[in-house]
């Protein structure tokens, strides 16, 4: 199965460089990346043509005017790029297990859209890890072991890191039957491609909020008849530390969404469409 990467970037090189470094050692060979840019800056587009002269994976580059944030629709122009059948959408300050794109392709099943968890990295690794001290592939293989520290640190969600094989006894017996539905992940979650295109994409009418990401995503998936299951401790990734993004006040977009989901509009005015 074709799978494609989506990675909504904004102007952070090193974050996406530390990305594809980590998409190098995917267990999980048949995809591509999107780097699904809100902007459309030179330094992001001189990254991205020095990250195809090293990496033998497919990448791909989508941009537009930078006007604001507009992720919903820089991810909208990811998803009429994107050749595969699958969809993986990330963020670009999550940096990926070896496993993560598998994890996803082994849980995946029609009728039903999967959303991960992170683990957030705290200051001083995230630090490390951007000055290439750490990589992530080191963290993801001495997790138990070197870093076991983490786990008490409240805010890094440590057992959003344990990883668990999918087609091993331990899944299978315990935590399969388990599976239960969670909420959208916006950093962390797939769907089938013929899906989002009958959905009409992210609806892009919350502008710079953060509505579009996952909240509405949540309801509209549901109300198209997709259940919505956890792929947790499978497809693992890990959240590089930054100050708080402040994407405006919402209170406003989220009475608009609930409204929407009460007359069950769950096909956007301000989608693909648009485009």
């Amino acid at each position: 199965m074709k799978v494609s990467l989506i990675i909504a970037v904004y102007k952070d090189t090193l974050a996406l460089s530390l990305i594809l470094k980590s998409l190098a050692y995917q267990t999980y060979k048949d995809f591509e990346v999107i780097v699904a840019e809100d902007g459309e800056s030179k330094e992001m587009r001189e990254a991205v043509t020095v990250a195809k002269e090293i990496y033998d994976f497919t990448i791909k580059h989508t941009t537009q005017e930078d006007m604001g944030v507009r992720k919903a629709r820089s991810q909208n122009n990811a998803i009429l790029a994107a050749s595969g059948e699958y969809l993986i959408f990330i963020d670009g300050d999550c940096l990926l297990y070896s496993t993560f794109i598998a994890g996803h392709v082994t849980l995946a099943k029609k009728k039903q859209v999967l959303s991960g968890r992170r683990i957030d990295l705290p200051q001083k690794l995230t630090q490390k890890v951007k000055e290439g001290s750490v990589e992530a592939i080191d963290i993801e293989r001495h997790f138990l072991t070197k870093y076991l520290y983490l786990a008490f640190d409240k805010e890094v969600k440590f057992e959003q890191g344990i990883y668990i094989n999918p087609n091993s006894f331990l899944y299978k017996t315990f935590l399969q039957k388990r599976q239960r539905s969670v909420a959208i992940l916006g950093c962390n979650f797939s769907a089938w491609r013929e899906d989002m295109i009958a959905l009409n994409g992210f609806d892009e009418s919350y502008g710079e909020s953060a509505v579009s990401d996952d909240v509405d995503w949540d309801w509209r998936f549901r109300a198209y008849g997709l259940e919505v299951k956890s792929c947790k401790n499978v497809a693992n990734m890990m959240h590089l530390w930054h100050r708080a993004h402040n994407r405006g006040e919402a209170s406003h977009l989220m009475q608009k969404m609930y409204e929407k989901r009460d007359k069950n509009l769950y096909i956007p005015q301000e989608g693909l469409n648009t485009h």
